[in-house]
C-alpha cells in the first residue's frame, strides 16, 4: 500500500467555493489522500457562499511538517489592503519537494512566495495579476491560456479552471496513477462533451 500522502488547503475569509471541491474530494475518494484545512490564524473563515470552514489547523510553517503539498484556495482578501503572508509555509513545503498550488486570486500568493521565479504559470489574465503584483519575480513565465499550468512541482490556474487546476494538481503529485488521471480525465470532460 502507497504512502498516504497530505495535502493542505489554505483558505482565508471570502473563499471561492467552487475552486477546491474537485480537487479535495478526488484526492481523498480516488487518491487515498488526507486533507487537511487551514487558516492563517486556525480560526474560522467564510466562504462567498456564506458558508463556515472551521480549519484543522493554521498556516505555520513548524505546524505542516507532514505536508506532502499545499494549494492556496482563491479570494478577493488575496488583493486586499493587508493579505495575509503565507510564503514561509509555501517554501518550506517547496524546499521538501511537495507540490504548491494556487487558483484565481491563490495565485498572488504565490506570486509573492517567488514560486513562479523559475516556473511557468498562469492566473486570471496577464493584465490582472500584473495590475495586483506588478514586477513580481517571473512574470515572464506567465502563459496566457483558460486551463491549468503546472510546471515542475508548482501548479497555477485562473478561477474559471478548477477542473484542470484538480487534474494537473493530482497529476504532479501523483505521476505513477496515470490510468487513474485518465478516468478522471474522461468523468470531467463528459460535461462539455455533448451541447446545453
Amino acid at each position: 500500500m502507497p504512502e498516504q500522502k497530505t495535502i493542505g488547503f489554505l483558505f482565508i475569509q471570502g473563499f471561492a467555493d467552487w475552486e477546491y471541491g474537485l480537487l479535495a474530494a478526488s484526492a481523498v475518494e480516488w487518491f487515498g489522500a488526507r486533507a487537511v484545512s487551514l487558516t492563517p490564524d486556525g480560526k474560522p473563515v467564510t466562504g462567498i457562499s456564506g458558508f463556515q470552514l472551521v480549519p484543522d489547523r493554521s498556516t505555520g510553517a513548524d505546524e505542516n511538517t507532514d505536508l506532502d503539498a499545499v494549494t492556496v484556495i482563491g479570494s478577493d482578501q488575496w488583493f486586499g489592503k493587508a493579505p495575509p503572508d503565507i510564503a514561509e509555509l509555501l517554501k518550506s513545503v517547496a524546499s521538501r519537494g511537495g507540490v504548491v498550488g494556487g487558483i484565481c486570486a491563490g495565485t498572488l500568493a504565490l506570486a509573492r512566495a517567488g514560486m513562479f521565479e523559475k516556473a511557468k504559470h498562469t492566473s486570471n489574465g496577464r493584465d490582472w495579476i500584473n495590475r495586483h503584483e506588478a514586477g513580481y519575480a517571473g512574470d515572464r513565465n506567465y502563459q496566457d491560456v483558460p486551463h491549468a499550468v503546472a510546471d515542475g512541482t508548482v501548479v497555477s490556474a485562473p478561477g474559471s479552471a478548477p477542473g484542470t487546476f484538480a487534474l494537473a494538481f493530482l497529476k504532479t503529485l501523483y505521476p505513477e496513477r496515470g490510468s487513474d488521471l485518465a478516468q478522471m480525465r474522461t468523468l470531467f470532460a463528459k460535461e462539455y462533451a455533448e451541447g446545453s
